[in-house]
């Protein structure tokens, strides 16, 4: 995963824990502390339900 570019959450403000997303054929996500540490990996379907959920009520996450 090296080669691949991350891409910071569009709600992350200056200086907070962010979450980087990258990723076509599988997703993988990670957080901004540490991008090379835990990386999630999941299928373009799964993240896009849990975005919708997400956006349905923003205050579950």
């Amino acid at each position: 995963m090296p080669s691949d570019t991350w891409q910071k959450s569009s709600y992350c403000g200056e200086g907070e824990a962010c979450i980087h997303v990258t990723g076509t054929g599988s997703i993988h996500l990670t957080e901004s502390s540490d991008p090379t540490a835990a990386i999630l990996t999941t299928a373009p379907a799964t993240f896009h339900s849990l975005l919708q959920t997400l956006k349905k009520d923003p205050n579950r996450g």
